[in-house]
């Protein structure tokens, strides 16, 4: 079952540059918004049912929780990868240890943010064996942007290109999210991309809103950064 959602969605996300420019679109940015704010609301755990169902043997059930989450974490991992091969082995290995931990769920999360913890941490841990950049101490940075009065002044949905001529942006994006830390990269993802607010963030990551705000602040900053040529020379 595993096998056959990752070869649909490999027919999905056929090309890596349109990893951020769908955020840039008209509307999909908008769309984010209504998704945080959706999410936002209390509520039953949807997959309550099919979580007990699982933990008494029903194998059938899992497979429906496949099939309900293989896109939307194919994506995330994707965007934090770049790499179909690559999210591909993740994908099989995240729902493998969900499967074996799934006895020890008791609910005190939603099932929904215990698999993209699942999700993240792993694809974390396999960036940093791969050996991408660390670009600085998140310690230092999370510190320091906090007090940042540009930070306390900018507002926590800003995004920081979404003017376009998108074929160029496109590719500059691209590059732009490569250069960022694959802890930086992660937040842009579930906030920018799959449209998380910052709660559920930082339930995921297991660190504080305050935290998950400094870090989009400061990857904004950075994409700020990264696309100012762009900006000043627009393609004509």
């Amino acid at each position: 079952m595993i096998d056959a959602s990752l070869r649909k969605m490999d027919s999905v996300l056929a090309l890596p540059a349109r990893r951020i420019s769908d955020l840039l679109s008209s509307g999909l940015d908008g769309r984010a918004k209504a998704k945080r704010q959706a999410m936002d609301q209390p509520r039953v755990d949807p997959d309550q049912e099919l979580v007990k169902r699982t933990q008494s043997g029903d194998a059938g059930a899992f497979d429906e929780l496949v099939i309900k989450y293989t896109p939307r974490l194919y994506g995330l991992v994707y965007n934090m990868t770049s790499n179909h091969e690559d999210t591909n082995d993740l994908l099989q290995d995240i729902f493998a240890k969900a499967y074996r931990a799934i006895r020890g769920f008791r609910g005190k999360s939603s099932f929904y943010t215990w698999i993209h913890s699942i999700a993240v941490n792993m694809t974390l841990n396999f960036l940093k064996k791969r050996g991408r950049r660390f670009q600085l101490s998140l310690d230092d940075v999370d510190s320091s942007i906090q007090n940042d009065k540009e930070f306390l002044e900018s507002t926590a949905t800003s995004s920081p290109v979404r003017e376009a001529d998108l074929s160029e942006l496109q590719r500059r994006l691209n590059e732009a999210m490569m250069k960022l830390s694959d802890d930086h990269r992660a937040v842009v993802t579930m906030f920018h991309i799959q449209g998380m607010p910052h709660a559920e963030i930082s339930k995921i990551l297991r660190v504080s809103e305050g935290t998950v705000r400094s870090r989009l602040f400061y990857a904004n900053r950075q994409l700020q950064s990264y696309l100012d040529e762009f900006r000043k020379n627009p393609v004509s």
